[in-house]
């Protein structure tokens, strides 16, 4: 893992090292791009990145695609991955979101109840230079906003500020003793209480309410009773009992090999229902299923066993070092959230089971998210935009930190203004490449070069 520390340095050293590295990689070198001439096709990209996908659902995941250039970005990100190992970097190499846009932020439950705010979505994470996820971020708001009725100048500005507010808090952080930086979490609530506007705080509240009321909530998945079952919803929830088989044996093996305090307590509930579950646009495609666990009182724990592949930054960097790429996004997350899950783990199909889609592959698991406090910032409304933008740029700050030799980071970055414009100028500069990869591939599915439904 290319994760580089010098703690052995004072921080004023590390610092003076960070500001040198302007001179090497300056910082509004960053807002540069153009296609080259020798660009993969994204469309060869993502034909190729199908082809380790159930092809059963790949019409589902490209008509997911098909709607905006901003929907087109969510499953494109092997795509942007290609074009961001040709852009300027400064070498400080972090863990990496790997798929850092808009709609993979969210807010969980810590196990004290408090609704923390961060990245929500690890399937693409791995060791990369920092910029890169500050590059989709800001190309995904540039969309965002110009999809949300903003001006051009308004969607711009809606990156620099999220750039704007990273920098501010890599530099408070990098001010704090290591373990202090590390425990840094991001309350919404307290968030939302320190805003200023009066007009603007009631407005969070109200529109946050029920969703921040739900944490208790079974998602509306599970029909109660003595053995708790799963709700029918196909076709994009569907039972599958003739996998229900290898799912319990990947279940089982997760349960052996977690740490044995997690074990006592998992082993308190019995696996009563499965269902298969199509994930969101950039993971469709990829083998996910459900677990209901039930107590003898029958109440409920829901797990979900999905799928890992190779991320898609691996291509262009190397190896993240893991031989299960389940383990790899298991290590992903504990390093970049806040508060992760107790449940997390990772498993595989053994390699002599049964020739199906779920045979040989890897797995991660973790406890099923309440999607409407994953995907609370569509809940906010356009007006409410620029106060989400700068809240994504904080909890990108607090997660790069976690594995940023933050002295080196914070003195490279500076104050930030140049490179907070340099991050948004190459936001509008892809968000246009995007728009017209977008187009393409729209026109891909209307002669029946790609097939969506």
């Amino acid at each position: 893992m290319r994760l580089h520390f010098r703690p052995q340095l004072p921080r004023a050293e590390r610092y003076a090292a960070g500001r040198a590295l302007r001179h090497l990689s300056p910082r509004r070198a960053n807002a540069e791009w153009s296609s080259p001439k020798d660009r993969i096709d994204p469309l060869a990209i993502l034909i190729r990145q199908g082809a380790t996908r159930l092809p059963k659902l790949l019409p589902v995941r490209y008509a997911r695609m098909r709607p905006t250039p901003l929907t087109f970005l969510r499953g494109a990100a092997a795509v942007m991955a290609s074009d961001l190992a040709r852009t300027a970097n400064a070498g400080i190499f972090v863990q990496s979101c790997g798929d850092c846009h808009l709609n993979n932020f969210g807010t969980y439950a810590t196990p004290e109840g408090v609704p923390v705010f961060d990245i929500n979505d690890f399937d693409e994470t791995a060791p990369a230079p920092f910029e890169w996820d500050l590059k989709r971020l800001s190309t995904s708001l540039v969309l965002a906003g110009g999809e949300n009725g903003y001006s051009e100048k308004k969607s711009v500005a809606l990156a620099a500020s999220m750039a704007a507010n990273y920098v501010m808090e890599i530099a408070k952080l990098a001010e704090l003793p290591p373990l202090q930086a590390w425990n840094a979490r991001i309350n919404l609530l307290g968030v939302i209480d320190a805003v200023n506007d009066r007009k603007v705080r009631e407005q969070l509240r109200a529109r946050l309410k029920p969703q921040l009321a739900s944490f208790t909530d079974q998602f509306g998945m599970v029909k109660p009773g003595p053995i708790p079952t799963f709700r029918d919803r196909p076709p994009l929830v569907v039972r599958l009992p003739e996998r229900d088989e290898s799912v319990r044996d990947a279940f089982a093996r997760y349960l052996a090999a977690l740490p044995q305090e997690r074990r006592i307590l998992l082993e308190r509930y019995t696996l009563t229902d499965i269902v298969f579950k199509v994930v969101g646009v950039g993971s469709v495609g990829t083998f996910c299923a459900i677990g209901l666990f039930s107590s003898s009182d029958g109440d409920a724990l829901l797990l979900q066993i999905k799928e890992a592949g190779e991320s898609v930054l691996e291509e262009h960097l190397g190896s993240a070092g893991f031989a299960n790429h389940g383990e790899r996004v298991v290590v992903g997350q504990r390093i970049m959230q806040a508060a992760s899950d107790a449940f997390l783990g990772w498993t595989r199909d053994t390699a002599d089971a049964p020739d199906d889609d779920a045979a040989g592959r890897h797995f991660y698991v973790r406890q099923v998210k309440d999607a409407r406090l994953a995907a609370i910032g569509e809940h906010l409304g356009t007006d409410l935009l620029p106060f989400y933008a700068r809240l994504c740029g904080q909890a990108l700050a607090r997660a790069h930190a976690r594995s940023a030799d933050l002295p080196t980071l914070a003195g490279y970055l500076g104050r930030g203004r140049g490179f907070s414009e340099a991050i948004a100028g190459f936001g509008k500069l892809y968000a246009e490449q995007t728009r017209e990869d977008w187009k393409i591939f729209v026109k891909a599915i209307a002669d029946g070069s790609i097939h969506a439904a």
